[in-house]
């Protein structure tokens, strides 16, 4: 099907390509049953060897191996604050809160991780569409913590839950745009080298 399209050499990468986004998917949706199901269970650490093993294939197969790297960093910072701050104003509670009861727990920051491993890769399509990314933040943000709250009780509403899920859509509606624009930047800037990473 591919052959009359590309030449074979062109069909195979694209294959390749095709299967790293799928893993990339995967790979993710994977470690946010881990990450919220161990929680549920008492189990905060499950997700840290899923992570640890999408981390160690990420960055074998990834072309942006310094872009990625930083982008990791940033985000884990940037969800790490946005989930903390959304508990210490009384909007939720996280279960098994490691290490700290008044902070984002480490499976949380484990999830935006492995969400930053997706941002250059299986959500690339929304590069350079703010307002889709936007609205893609804004209705899937809560959408995931509703399945959290609902499918696993790993989350505890502390406020009416148009409050929370309206926090939850503002934060995600500017933090999945920017993450998006900081990728692509830090892409730009690593080709700009004279050595690729």
């Amino acid at each position: 099907m591919l052959r009359g399209r590309f030449r074979p050499s062109e069909a195979l990468l694209l294959q390749e390509n095709l299967l790293k986004l799928l893993l990339n998917v995967v790979f993710f949706q994977v470690l946010w049953h881990a990450c919220i199901g161990g929680a549920s269970k008492g189990l905060w650490w499950l997700g840290l060897p899923v992570l640890a093993a999408f981390v160690i294939y990420h960055f074998r197969v990834t072309d942006w191996r310094t872009a990625d790297a930083k982008l990791l960093l940033a985000t884990v910072l940037l969800g790490g604050v946005g989930d903390s701050v959304l508990v210490l104003s009384g909007l939720l509670r996280y279960v098994q809160p490691v290490p700290f009861a008044s902070l984002a727990p480490i499976w949380i920051v484990c999830l935006w991780a492995g969400f930053a491993l997706t941002i250059n890769h299986s959500m690339h399509f929304f590069k350079g569409k703010f307002w889709a990314s936007a609205a893609f933040g804004f209705f899937g943000g809560p959408v995931a913590y509703f399945g959290a709250v609902k499918a696993y009780g790993a989350v505890e509403l502390l406020a009416p839950p148009l409050y929370v899920y309206g926090a939850l859509a503002l934060m995600w509606a500017i933090l999945t745009p920017l993450l998006l624009q900081l990728g692509s930047n830090l892409i730009a800037e690593s080709n700009k080298k004279p050595i690729s990473d």
